[in-house]
């Protein structure tokens, strides 16, 4: 009985582990809130191979498991994949790329978005309307379905990705709605995706709008999005695929991102990003202004911040969200006209998107 009590080697070992890795992440988190400049950071251009000028980039995924940052570089038919411990650069080759007409120009695309599945990832193409299997080790492709017939268009090709862990599925939207082409087909398209490398389509949820950025909760299950025509933000159950609620969020939402623990949704707006209480029917709890030209937004679990790039302002919003869901900004660190959507990686690092420089830039505290 007396052993019972006593806590043994291995226990206090790995309360200490715990308790000194609580203690990085928070001294991480207060080196981050005290750099409130842009001196306090470093701002470095990740160039992408064999490109000069603009290149088209959309969506892009960081894979924790080996710190590696997946960027369909849509018109040159390939995504690169960039060691973020290293920036070296690697190549995944192989997308068909088309010319298409977007905004009244004839444009090249190709591979537009990714996904992290386990040991792969799945790269969606406008050029074709496939989703192709990539080897995460080999960068080889081991296969690809057809999403929707090519000559549907960017209506009905795939637009963004997202691999729901729980349940072992790929989530795809389709059409382009920040450009002005809706989705030809207003749901979710559901794709299984055990084993990794095989996927067979699964399904559907019907939506009322075209759906625009996405974000996942593993831990309770919730898949969310937002629809473009009608300002609104939904919660899903993926396992019953089933909408369960409706909230107003803001004209023209873009990206999402989300608090598992706390239960907080963020929703991008064209110029600051508000917070949402999912346990409590949606309720608006903050809102932090981040300048215009904002897209995709990220947040790290980790040490509770929020990272949201705006293009047109050229900076970058690091923000901290308390308890009660209110917003405020650790840090502006300045980037380039036209950097958008961020990524959160390790150590505070965030990475953005800059086309018209042909490349990322990474953003990280001194």
């Amino acid at each position: 009985m007396g052993d019972a009590r006593k806590p043994s080697r291995r226990r206090v070992s790995a309360s200490i582990r715990g308790l000194l890795k609580v203690g990085m992440l928070f001294a991480l988190s207060t080196a981050i809130a005290q750099n409130t400049s842009s001196s306090q950071f470093t701002v470095k251009p990740l160039p992408l191979p064999g490109v000069h000028g603009l290149v088209t980039l959309d969506y892009f995924s960081y894979d924790k498991t080996t710190q590696s940052l997946w960027v369909p570089a849509s018109n040159t038919g390939s995504v690169d994949v960039i060691d973020t411990k290293t920036d070296r650069i690697k190549r995944a080759k192989g997308f068909p790329v088309a010319q298409v007409q977007i905004l009244g120009k004839m444009r090249t695309v190709g591979p537009s978005s990714i996904a992290i599945g386990e040991g792969v990832a799945y790269v969606g193409s406008r050029a074709d309307s496939r989703i192709c299997v990539v080897d995460a080790r080999t960068l080889k492709q081991r296969g690809c379905i057809a999403f929707a017939p090519r000559s549907a268009g960017l209506a009905a090709a795939p637009d963004g990705l997202i691999y729901i862990a729980v349940t072992k599925e790929l989530w795809a939207t389709s059409g382009a709605p920040p450009i002005g082409v809706p989705a030809a087909d207003r749901s979710i398209q559901i794709l299984a995706a055990s084993p990794p490398a095989h996927l067979a389509a699964a399904g559907k949820i019907p939506l009322p709008g075209s759906a625009e950025g996405y974000a996942v909760d593993n831990l309770h299950g919730r898949f969310y999005t937002n629809l473009e025509e009608t300002g609104q933000t939904v919660a899903i159950d993926v396992r019953k695929r089933a909408v369960l609620s409706t909230w107003k969020s803001c004209d023209d939402p873009s990206g999402v991102a989300v608090d598992s623990k706390r239960g907080f949704v963020f929703v991008a707006c064209v110029d600051h990003v508000i917070v949402l209480d999912a346990g409590h029917d949606g309720r608006l709890t903050g809102s932090i202004p981040t300048g215009a030209g904002v897209d995709n937004i990220d947040y790290s679990e980790d040490n509770q911040l929020m990272y949201v790039g705006a293009a047109e302002a050229a900076q970058l919003t690091i923000a901290r969200v308390d308890d009660s869901g209110v917003p405020s900004a650790m840090a502006v660190v300045k980037t380039t006209k036209g950097a958008r959507s961020v990524v959160a990686g390790a150590n505070g690092t965030a990475f953005l998107i800059d086309p018209l420089a042909g490349g990322m830039l990474k953003v990280e505290p001194k």
